[in-house]
């Protein structure tokens, strides 16, 4: 049994949920998600409640794997709709910087030319000094753009330059040791 399966999503009063055959759309003050459910899993809404059960008494191995996967995709929905999510990264090194041009996420990180990202529909961008802050309704998105953010320059062991989540601990080594040569 999935023990995040069997929990149940509570539905709050901003947010509306409607199933049309295997789509669930979940629509809130912040926007619109939708996703379609695996033809295993069935999702029911009762007194302000969603529930993600597997269509058969007995689960396969299949619909097993796929049970706590939809309640959380499902639950996410629900959160983003009517909170949002975002990831905060920080820049670290001399000369090192951002800004948001237009549709675009132009950094300069030491290359030769500056490093261009595009604006994924439904995500914002802010650059505030040296955080940029990454915001959407959809966690997914959200988590994939910010990933794409620190794979272009990822802070490095030795002075911490590069870009990494803030509050994220980098760990730092000890860089080669000069021994004069006595003779």
């Amino acid at each position: 049994m999935s023990r995040i399966g069997k929990k149940s999503i509570e539905i709050p009063p901003t947010v509306k949920i409607v199933m049309e055959g295997p789509t669930v759309i979940v629509t809130g003050p912040k926007g619109e998600l939708k996703t379609d459910i695996h033809r295993d899993i069935k999702v029911e809404q009762k007194d302000g409640k969603v529930f993600v059960v597997p269509r058969k008494e007995e689960a396969s191995g299949n619909a097993k794997a796929l049970w706590g996967l939809y309640r959380a995709l499902i639950f996410n929905m629900v959160q983003g709709v009517e909170k949002g999510f975002e990831k905060k990264l920080e820049i670290e090194g001399v000369g090192f910087k951002a800004a948001v041009t237009g549709d675009e996420l132009v950094m300069n990180l030491g290359f030769v030319n500056p490093v261009k990202i595009k604006k994924p529909e439904g995500i914002t961008f802010l650059v505030e000094k040296n955080l940029i802050t990454v915001s959407g309704i959809d966690k997914q998105a959200v988590g994939q753009i910010a990933a794409q953010i620190r794979a272009t320059k990822k802070a490095e062991p030795y002075k911490g330059k590069g870009i990494k989540y803030q509050g994220e601990k980098i760990r730092r080594k000890e860089g080669k040791k000069v021994v004069s040569a006595k003779k």
